[in-house]
């Protein structure tokens, strides 16, 4: 059983949302909350496997309530809610830790298919999400690294750059191999890249390969 926390300052969202994830038999919505304080609090009392998170929240917004959360509930997959008009809160989000975005307007169906894929350790983007932090980031090239990863996805992504496996990158970072393959998926989809030859090339090109 999946456990969700739902938190919008919108209390129609959320009882649209508890309703139609109730009728899922792998979901249970755990908590709710409608602003940043009341979703980390709600985080650490109810444990949830996946929070999603509407991003424009009084008291404590979105990208805020995001770093807290990684602190007192950092087992918890966060799926930030957005609208096309918070692109810059959509970065400051991916820097903070959040594992996916949905638009507002996403069908139900693909809510529930994007936690299951959150729940599994994927990054799920809506398609339309996905291509607007492209077009943002691409301007002048390519996306950088250090706008859309977080500071232990990068330093999977040098070591990579390194050749290092899996099992030399755990050692290294002090983690477990099966965390460093969680970073390793975060960073190819995150930066749509297919495989690990090709984040070691984007590594390069971003000059993440250095050793100081």
């Amino acid at each position: 059983m999946i456990r969700v926390l739902v938190a919008d300052d919108h209390a129609v969202v959320r009882q649209g949302l508890r309703t139609y994830l109730e009728l899922q038999e792998d979901v249970k919505v755990v908590a709710e909350a409608a602003d940043g304080e009341e979703t980390v609090a709600a985080a650490e009392r109810s444990a949830p496997d996946v929070v999603l998170l509407d991003l424009a929240m009084p008291r404590l917004d979105g990208v805020a309530a995001l770093a807290q959360l990684r602190e007192r509930a950092p087992a918890a997959r966060v799926i930030v809610l957005t609208s096309f008009g918070e692109d810059d809160r959509l970065f400051a989000a991916l820097r903070a830790g959040a594992a996916g975005f949905l638009l507002k307007d996403t069908e139900p169906p693909d809510i529930v298919r994007a936690i299951r894929s959150a729940h599994a350790g994927h990054s799920p983007l809506s398609p339309a999400t996905a291509t607007r932090v492209v077009e943002e980031l691409t301007r002048g090239g390519r996306p950088r690294a250090a706008d859309l990863l977080t500071p232990r996805e990068l330093d999977v992504l040098r070591l990579i750059a390194r050749g290092r496996s899996n099992k030399r990158i755990a050692l290294e970072l002090g983690v477990a191999e099966k965390t460093v393959k969680t970073h390793v998926g975060h960073v190819l989809s995150k930066l749509g890249l297919s495989d690990r030859t090709q984040a070691a090339l984007y590594a390069v090109r971003e000059g993440l390969d250095s050793r100081s």
